[in-house]
């Protein structure tokens, strides 16, 4: 399948290697890697923080070895977020380009930028709202002075 706006194919890079189970120098047990998730999510951490500590820090490649998975750990201890965090990742980012057009109007790479964030941040909701991820009312606000071209 080609890429969304570049019109090229290609894999993305590499890939983990394909186990059934966890390898033998993993020194954490399950139960260990749920109390680690759980103390870091406490600490305010997103998941794909926390799977960054557990992999630089405890030495845990990917706790789907274990059968779990983070946000799941965190949505059963009331520590999950309202809206899932790629989704909260993309609406920061057109708030940044939004802001960054609001000195500079004739930028139209920034304005194209904008476009495509934009349209991602709809289908996004669209997948989630169909998955009840995020509540059906909801809507990311867009202002539309900045997609006017020229």
């Amino acid at each position: 399948m080609a890429r969304m706006y570049s019109r090229k194919h290609g894999k993305s890079g590499s890939k983990k290697p394909h186990r059934d189970e966890p390898p033998e120098w993993v020194n954490m047990s399950p139960d260990e890697i749920e109390k680690k998730v759980v103390e870091l999510g406490k600490d305010g951490m997103k998941p794909s923080e926390i799977g960054e500590v557990l992999r630089d820090k405890y030495g845990v490649p990917s706790v789907k070895y274990f059968d779990l998975k983070i946000t799941e750990i965190l949505e059963e201890n009331d520590l999950g977020s309202d809206i899932p965090e790629d989704l909260k990742s993309l609406v920061k980012k057109s708030d940044k380009i939004r802001s960054h057009l609001s000195d500079r109007k004739r930028d139209s790479s920034a304005i194209h930028g904008l476009e495509q964030t934009e349209s991602k941040i709809r289908r996004l909701s669209k997948y989630y709202k169909r998955k009840d991820r995020i509540p059906q009312d909801w809507k990311h606000e867009t202002k539309k002075e900045f997609h006017k071209r020229r």
